[in-house]
């Protein structure tokens, strides 16, 4: 059982239509680099996912969508590129009304 005061620790309300604009936007400028080691990399992205922030999800997209267009993924990055689209689909569709077919457009065309 959960404890509404217990709540606020363990859940957070979904970005709404502004914020989700603004991630967009991140995606499109964003300019960051991959850690090349993939076991610190991979652990990074783990705790960024886990983190709740939908910008840090956005940073883990990014980053590993430069390896993919590289072509220097490993397995656990590629886990991880599914994971964060995933999560990054889920807000954007929830905030702007979209499908999450459309919010996934948005996010790549981004």
């Amino acid at each position: 059982m959960l404890r509404e005061k217990d709540l606020a620790k363990i859940a957070r309300k979904p970005i709404n239509a502004s914020e989700a604009k603004r991630l967009l936007d991140h995606l499109e400028r964003w300019n960051g680099d991959v850690r090349k080691e993939w076991k610190a990399r991979a652990s990074a992205n783990q705790i960024a996912m886990e983190g709740g922030d939908p910008f840090a999800y956005a940073d883990v997209y990014k980053g590993l969508s430069k390896l993919e267009a590289a072509g220097t993924m490993r397995a656990t990055d590629r886990e991880h590129l599914k994971k964060s689209l995933a999560l990054l689909v889920e807000e954007v569709s929830c905030a702007l009304g979209e499908t999450p077919e459309q919010a996934r457009d948005m996010i790549a065309s981004h």
